[in-house]
């Protein structure tokens, strides 16, 4: 019987180390990352700095948005697929179980820090002091009617028809796809923070989560709110040449861009980064990126960026990435996700 389970071990060895030889010897020589804007700055940086100071080529860093990232991530094991998926939330159970029928089967979550989803507008404009409700009010498809249950097609036209202390000008809003991590976090923070404060939509949440999730995370489709793509940057230059506009992008472009826009307050919380980094500003999110176990130490320089990625010297308190605008996470968590990362602890679907 032992005999029998040794050679099947060693049968097995064999079978991946000449598939690792083969995957290995296909061409690419380079780490190849893909997924969110918002984390693509940051990883950008860190790609840089690797590239500089290591014997490696400096990685290949695409934005192509959390969930579009995702799923090529999730669409299989070698060198033709990204070994790297950056994402501005957290990677989602269908998107895991996605990734296992592609032969995706260990993943590795790596929580990098936490950043502002700030409203922005051009610096010269007026200053906005927005709540949570008054952006639902502004931006989702239906809005409550005079009675209670009640659900109309949203009339809002200017800032002042949804709260007479706002200036009244016209409504336009600019913010990312649906593929976007950003969007689906500015949809649950921002969007559902206001709509709760109906009461007959939040007591839906337990009597008709389908509806009242309908309700609160779907936003209006009659040109108000105006699509932008992945590019937060291009989001920035409209606002500059549109000073009536607000744009939704994350508070490391803010920080990048303040020469040029400023930041909304949100429930009398301005977006600074004590404010996200102490959770008092209401619209903040944790940052991630997701690495294939299976590329670790067969692409080359792999391990290197991890390492150079979850170092003190880049996500630290005093790390150049916090200079870049990423809130860095508590002493104590940052040392558990660098030991996750160092050991390939792989995320489980019990985690989820």
């Amino acid at each position: 019987m032992t005999f029998s389970r040794n050679i099947k071990f060693a049968v097995a060895a064999i079978s991946l180390a000449l598939s690792t030889a083969a995957f290995a010897q296909t061409g690419r020589d380079y780490v190849y990352v893909v997924g969110s804007s918002t984390v693509y700055p940051f990883a950008t940086v860190v790609a840089e700095r690797f590239g500089r100071g290591s014997d490696f080529k400096t990685p290949k860093i695409e934005a192509t948005g959390s969930g579009g990232g995702l799923k090529l991530f999730c669409d299989g094991v070698g060198v033709d697929y990204p070994d790297v998926a950056n994402s501005s939330r957290a990677i989602k159970e269908s998107e895991v179980l996605a990734c296992e029928q592609n032969g995706v089967k260990e993943i590795v979550e790596v929580k990098i820090g936490y950043d502002g989803i700030v409203i922005a507008n051009a610096l010269q404009s007026m200053t906005m002091v927005l709540s949570r409700r008054d952006i639902f009010l502004a931006l989702a498809k239906s809005v409550p009617g005079e009675t209670d249950g009640a659900l109309i097609d949203n009339p809002y036209v200017t800032w002042a028809d949804v709260n007479s202390d706002l200036p009244a000008i016209k409504i336009e809003v600019l913010g990312p796809p649906p593929t976007s991590g950003t969007r689906d976090a500015f949809v649950e923070l921002a969007m559902e923070g206001g709509c709760k404060s109906v009461p007959w939509i939040k007591a839906l949440k337990s009597a008709d989560k389908n509806q009242y999730k309908a309700i609160c995370h779907t936003i209006r489709e009659d040109g108000v709110f105006v699509e932008a793509g992945e590019n937060d940057n291009l989001i920035v230059q409209k606002l500059q040449a549109n000073p009536d506009a607000l744009g939704i992008f994350g508070f490391s472009f803010l920080d990048q861009n303040r020469e040029k826009v400023k930041g909304a307050s949100v429930d009398g919380v301005v977006p600074t980064f004590d404010a996200i980094a102490d959770g008092d500003y209401p619209v903040s999110r944790p940052l991630y990126f997701y690495v294939k176990k299976a590329h670790v130490d067969v692409i080359p320089g792999l391990r290197g960026f991890l390492r150079e990625f979850t170092s003190e010297k880049a996500w630290g308190e005093e790390g150049y990435l916090s200079d870049r605008g990423l809130i860095p996470m508590p002493d104590a968590e940052r040392r558990m996700v660098a030991a996750n990362v160092r050991d390939l602890t792989p995320l489980s679907l019990a985690k989820k």
